[in-house]
């Protein structure tokens, strides 16, 4: 019998055995010989810029390692004096267009153009700047985007379009002019970005960064006047040991209390407490719905990043979502309810702080839903990486504390909150309780495989009682599109949807520790599952702490105090932010605003008469630089059109009689003689 001989190549002398690798820059690895690259990721497309992992193919010259296929027989050198001295002139290169102030960089520590530049023996850069600097970008609540420090690789651009979908970055402009840019020149803040920051997690640079609180948090610490409490996340406890030299994954959950404490927070509490809260309300929530047809599928709203992708692309299955809050907002709304109270502080002067792996959290605790009388729920969101900062600038040896226990009742949880922080976490907690709730016995096996995985899109079909559910569960934006568009189509067959934003869940969210691991996700997802193993109790609805705040705070599940705390509600966003066309020349800064919206509805109403009979006047009685006349492309307040804001105020229902006369009772119209 013939035996089949497996294919190989040879680079830098040895064999290597082809198995399925893509191109030989896989192969190469697999050899154990770090080729560096700036634009290679194993998740998106082969891009090929930076031109950093050449090799020499025998027969062939240079090529570029990532998008060079493996093919038997082939010869490969990875380092010549040629290839050396290539890869050091394009880091020279980059460096010169750069802004090179690296110690103030919060990208310093683990900077790539950095790191390859002192592994190659770069000393001095031998080429003059053409680089024109431009402002940094800090309209985003979570990101910063520095495009002086940006290289042109692509990864933020394809991370965006391929595996979030939306394509809030691109490259603009050509050959020297070339620059990466939110939409149509605006500012990253105005556009549709969902602050998920998975392009910075990808950036090899100080181009995108998170945007920090730390300084913001210090001066909460050292107000005496503020009692300072804080919240961990699940996914941090499996995250933050990486900043300081442990593996992914390990559980540093005690060391974090004890670093939070010598920091000089009043009370450490556990997000997970609130998971398991939401696990209550959410769980409740879709089995009245599933009981009594209500909306389905139900989707899940804890992650913010896929509730404002939502709110932007889909608006008509908001209500589809959970009206439930996440478990940060939960924490926050029920902390500053109950708190001030208990420790004779005014709301005013609680200050509650979030530690999060996620940089959309940091958006939504600006959202205006999020606070009461302007005073926010939550004050301020750290991420794993700022908390990090902040343990090494107070000098404390994170590795060498020894651990400490949360503080009571909110610091208390079980196994179903801590596996919130995976892609199918929330839906195997609700499971647990659901499965309970429904059937009035004990659950005792209470893992559902079913919904684990890694997979950008699962479906599990599971039986409750004699029913059956029909679930899915994705993570990364660009598959949440699929299954939208499938319910949005009236084609979905699910029950229970969860959603995450980030690849792998919030273990993977761009506020995690930066790595180039190729196991990272891996390995800290299952950290969160051996935490909740470590526990003794493993549902969300036994959880003593729980039944005594509904008891003693909340009243019923579901009902009216809880759900005035613990719920919300969404808007549609469908239209970027000042999206407007001015039709008027205006002179000076005393000026009338008047905006009239053309969206469909409204221009099916007649707002183009209303537009058109207010030039028409402005132009009549010479008010064409008094007064400043848009069209708006959408006001989402399409069942009072047609519709028109003049100075900041809506006219529902507008005429082109009664615009005009709502016109000149703001300013003094010359009547003709």
């Amino acid at each position: 019998m013939n035996q089949v001989t497996q294919p190989t190549l040879t680079i830098d002398g040895k064999t290597v055995l082809i198995e399925g690798e893509r191109n030989l820059l896989e192969l190469v690895r697999k050899a154990n010989i770090d080729l560096p690259t700036f634009c290679y990721h194993s998740e998106l497309s082969v891009y090929g810029a930076c031109r950093l992992c050449l090799v020499q193919i025998e027969g062939r010259g240079i090529q570029g390692a990532c998008s060079t296929p493996a093919e038997p027989g082939l010869k490969v050198l990875t380092t010549t004096p040629e290839i050396r001295e290539i890869r050091k002139i394009a880091v020279e290169l980059l460096l010169a267009n750069h802004d090179q102030s690296c110690p103030t960089c919060s990208r310093s520590a683990n900077c790539q153009l950095q790191s390859l530049a002192l592994r190659l023996g770069v000393k001095k850069v031998r080429f003059k700047s053409v680089h024109t600097p431009v402002p940094l970008d800090e309209s985003s609540p979570s990101l910063v985007r520095d495009p002086n420090k940006c290289v042109l690789c692509g990864d933020c651009v394809r991370m965006c379009a391929e595996i979030q979908g939306i394509g809030a970055i691109d490259f603009a402009h050509r050959g020297h002019e070339v620059s990466v840019q939110p939409a149509f020149g605006k500012l990253l803040g105005d556009v549709e970005c969902v602050n998920c920051g998975q392009c910075a997690s990808v950036c090899p640079t100080g181009a995108l960064t998170v945007k920090s609180e730390v300084d913001q948090v210090w001066d909460l610490l050292a107000d005496p006047k503020n009692t300072v409490v804080v919240q961990i996340a699940p996914a941090v406890r499996v995250g933050l040991g990486e900043c300081f030299g442990l593996k992914p994954g390990e559980i540093t959950t005690g060391r974090i209390v004890a670093a939070l404490k010598n920091l000089g927070f009043d009370q450490i509490y556990d997000t997970s407490f609130a998971a398991d809260l939401t696990v209550i309300e959410e769980g409740t929530e879709f089995l009245e719905r599933k009981t009594n047809g209500g909306t389905l599928p139900m989707f899940t709203s804890c992650c913010p990043g896929w509730v404002k992708y939502a709110e932007q692309y889909f608006p008509e299955l908001l209500p589809n979502l959970s009206t439930c809050r996440s478990p940060q907002a939960m924490f926050g709304s029920l902390v500053k309810a109950m708190l001030p109270d208990q420790l004779k502080v005014e709301r005013k002067n609680l200050k509650v702080v979030a530690i999060m792996p996620c940089t959309a959290k940091k958006f939504e605790a600006q959202r205006p839903e999020m606070s009461v009388d302007g005073d926010p729920d939550v004050d301020h969101v750290l991420t794993t990486q700022e908390l990090a900062q902040m343990i090494q600038s107070a000098g404390i040896i994170f590795d060498s504390l020894q651990p400490e226990s949360f503080d009571m009742p909110f610091g208390f949880y079980t196994g179903a909150g801590v596996i919130f922080g995976n892609s199918g976490g929330v839906m195997e907690a609700v499971l647990r309780y659901a499965a309970e709730k429904v059937t009035g016995k004990k659950l005792d096996n209470v893992e559902f495989d079913q919904v684990r995985g890694d997979s950008g899109l699962r479906e599990a079909t599971i039986e409750v009682n004699g029913t059956e559910l029909k679930l899915a569960v994705v993570h990364g934006l660009r598959n949440a599109r699929v299954v939208a568009e499938q319910v949005r189509a009236g084609k979905s067959h699910y029950d229970l949807i969860e959603v995450m934003a980030c690849p792998g869940g919030c273990i993977g969210g761009a506020g995690q520790p930066v790595t180039t691991s190729t196991n990272a996700r891996a390995l800290r997802t299952k950290g969160l599952y051996h935490a909740d193993k470590m526990l003794q109790l493993h549902k969300s609805q036994d959880n003593v702490f729980i039944t005594e705040c509904y008891a003693k705070f909340l009243g019923e599940i579901g009902g009216e105090k809880a759900h005035h705390l613990l719920h919300t509600s969404y808007q549609s966003r469908r239209r970027i932010a000042d999206e407007s066309l001015s039709l008027t020349q205006v002179q000076g800064n005393e000026k009338t605003k008047v905006s009239v919206c053309l969206g469909t509805n409204c221009f099916l109403e007649g707002s183009q008469d209303v537009l058109n009979g207010v030039l028409r006047h402005a132009e009549q009685n010479g008010l064409e630089g008094r007064i400043d006349v848009r069209a708006g492309f959408c006001f989402e307040k399409c069942e009072s059109g047609p519709n028109v804001m003049i100075d900041g105020e809506y006219v529902h229902h507008c005429t082109a009689a009664k615009a005009i006369e709502e016109l000149n009772s703001r300013i003094e119209v010359d009547k003709p003689a």
